[in-house]
Formats: C-alpha cells, sequence, structure tokens
C-alpha cells in the first residue's frame, strides 16, 4: 500500500538558501531510489513560510529505506543548526473512498 509523506520544516531567518542548497542534493538522490514515487519541495507563501516536503512511497519498506539513506542522513544533518526547530511529520496511507 503507498505512502504518502508531508513534512513541514520552519527555518532560522536568513538560512532559506542555505536550507534548498541542501535540500536539492537531498531531493535529487531521494527522486532516484527504487520504491520513490514522488518527491517535491514547496514553500508556503504567507505565514511561517515553512518548507513543505511531498513525498510519495510504493509502501512502508521503501519510507524505511528512504530514511535509512546517507543522503537523508546527510541532510538531517546539513540543516540541524539550519532548522527552527523539529520537523513536522505527517504519514498517511490511502483510503479507497470509490
Amino acid at each position: 500500500m503507498s505512502v504518502k509523506v508531508v513534512a513541514l520544516v520552519s527555518v532560522n531567518p536568513g538560512q532559506d538558501d542555505a536550507f534548498i542548497a541542501a535540500a536539492q542534493i537531498c531531493v535529487a538522490a531521494s527522486r532516484a531510489e527504487p520504491g520513490v514515487l514522488h518527491y517535491e519541495l514547496w514553500q508556503e507563501n504567507d505565514g511561517e513560510r515553512r518548507f513543505v516536503f511531498n513525498e510519495l512511497y510504493a509502501d512502508d519498506a521503501a519510507v524505511q529505506q528512504h530514511m535509512a539513506s546517507d543522503h537523508f542522513k546527510a541532510f538531517g544533518l546539513a540543516v540541524r543548526d539550519i532548522a527552527a526547530a523539529r520537523p513536522t511529520i505527517i504519514v498517511t496511507h490511502p483510503i479507497d473512498i470509490g
């Protein structure tokens, strides 16, 4: 069963460019992972202007593989002093209402 993950990340003021640079590497590598169906980075227009990772995986195993990947771990280390707080991560599964 597919898995949708939405991760919301707030960064410290003036750190948008540094966050985006680190995220570009992670996004590119993540898109090449087996089991990753969709992986994008967005930014809110208003409010906190949080960054939003929009991710779709083939199954739970693909999510676990992504989280164990070297590029995901490196991204976490690269942004640990850039992020204003721990990310909010929402993990969902589809509901068939057809």
